[in-house]
Order: structure tokens, then C-alpha cells, then sequence
């Protein structure tokens, strides 16, 4: 039986953040600011739903201005959050995911609308998205998406629920005789 090979999805964060008219709330230039954490944190849900259990998503955010010399790596959900270190774009973690994923044959798709990247990274196995196909995407994914719960009403099963019909008949007869 074959091995189903698993799938890579790369979010260049802050590209789809700006660009995504999904998050098209966020009116502030400072990446620090609530409404950013807010922002980072709904697509990181986008993300763990739409990624599902076959595909390893990592979220790269542009570090470059922080004060962390090294890369941070956290992962949430099952989904890697990457902050780039200083002095590195998120760009370049980008590209250097997208290059190792190629070589090791990993099915893998980049979302960014930064054209320099999508042309950097497309071939060889690697797919590209602009971020608001990523997000029309996340849209008709989350129409579509229904828990199994969801389908039918839910409703207290009782025991006269699996009675036959004629026997349910005469115990009541026999309640109603009492």
C-alpha cells in the first residue's frame, strides 16, 4: 500500500495579514499592537482548521526589527509559528523552507502575495497562492465544514423510543387501566 505523502503549507504571516481581505480590520501600522495579536491569532486558527490532520503548516512571521538575535520557533495547535531573527527577512525563511522542502519532495504550497517569493519558490513541487485566493479559500472551507454533530437535531433518545408500536400501545393501556 502506497505511503500517502504528506503536504507543507507556508503562510508568509504578515503578506497574508495585509493583503487578505479576510483581516482587512486591521488598520495599524505597528505589528506589536492588539489588534495585530488579534489578527495573528485568527489566522492561526484559520490555519489549524484548513491545514487538517495530512498537512504541516508553518506560519512565517517577518522578525527582522525584533530584538531576538536568533529565530523563535513556537509551535500552537500543531501549526509552527516562525518569527525570522534579526536582520533576516521572513522572506528568505520562506524561500529556505520552500528549497528544503523541494529537495526532500514535499508537496508544498506557499501562501504570499509578494511576487518576488512567489516567483523565488514556484516549481519543482511547489505551488504558490496569492492571499486572498488563501483567503476565498479559508471562506468556502469554513462554509463547507459542518461537524457531524452539527447534521442531524440533536435529541434525548428514550426508552419508548424503542419500543414497537403496538407494544407501546398496550403499556399504555395498562398505565391508563391503573
Amino acid at each position: 500500500m502506497p505511503v500517502k505523502r504528506k503536504k507543507l503549507l507556508i503562510i508568509d504571516g504578515y503578506n497574508v495579514l495585509r493583503s487578505g481581505s479576510r483581516y482587512s480590520y486591521i488598520h495599524t501600522p505597528d505589528y506589536t499592537d492588539d489588534v495585530f495579536n488579534t489578527a495573528r491569532e485568527n489566522l492561526m486558527n484559520d490555519v489549524i482548521n484548513f491545514a487538517g490532520a495530512d498537512t504541516e503548516a508553518i506560519i512565517v512571521y517577518d522578525g527582522e526589527q525584533s530584538e531576538h538575535a536568533s529565530e523563535t520557533i513556537e509551535v500552537i495547535g500543531g501549526v509552527k509559528i516562525i518569527f525570522s531573527s534579526k536582520g533576516q527577512s521572513a522572506d528568505r525563511v520562506i524561500e529556505k523552507l520552500s528549497h528544503d522542502a523541494r529537495e526532500r519532495g514535499v508537496e508544498t504550497l506557499v501562501v504570499t502575495s509578494d511576487a518576488t517569493i512567489q516567483d523565488t519558490v514556484f516549481g519543482g513541487g511547489i505551488d504558490r497562492m496569492s492571499a486572498e485566493g488563501f483567503c476565498h479559500e479559508l471562506a468556502a472551507h469554513v462554509d463547507t465544514f459542518e461537524p457531524e454533530e452539527l447534521k442531524t437535531e440533536t435529541r434525548k433518545r428514550t426508552v419508548a423510543d424503542r419500543v414497537p408500536d403496538d407494544v407501546a400501545r398496550a403499556l399504555a393501556q395498562l398505565r391508563d387501566s391503573l
